[in-house]
């Protein structure tokens, strides 16, 4: 018995081809003058597969949205520290101030469902969220 001087291969790799996907196969392995197998094991070992990233347009919407609810966080916490310091500088808390700091809190909470509500619209996962 004649023995060659090749690895023991054991693992086997099985996929499923369409007619055409499997014609363009048997052509290329045919052109090479190879077997099937060895056609596979240099496409493996020699071709240089690179992975294509798309960003979806649902991405960029978001991180626009992101982007201008955060820098509308950042008014009304400005905002919010102005009407502490005047309330810390003053002592008397006034009826107005009161006024205003309830309503920017109001908006922070209406800002948070809203950002909540467009990752959830994004990633598929839309919940109820309480305010």
């Amino acid at each position: 018995m004649k023995r060659y001087n090749t690895p023991h291969r054991r693992r086997v790799i099985k996929t499923r081809l369409t007619e055409e996907e499997y014609a363009e196969f048997s052509e290329r392995v045919s052109l090479c003058k190879m077997s099937q197998s060895e056609y596979i094991r240099q496409a493996l070992t020699k071709s240089r597969i690179c992975p294509v990233i798309t960003v979806s347009p649902v991405n960029d919407e978001l991180l626009s949205a992101v982007g201008k609810l955060t820098a509308e966080y950042g008014k009304i916490g400005g905002n919010l520290n102005q009407i502490a310091r005047c309330l810390n500088e003053y002592g008397a808390p006034y009826n107005t101030l009161s006024q205003e700091v309830r309503a920017a809190t109001a908006e922070l909470a209406a800002l948070k469902f809203e950002v909540l509500q467009k990752v959830g619209e994004a990633v598929g996962n839309i919940q109820t969220y309480q305010l």
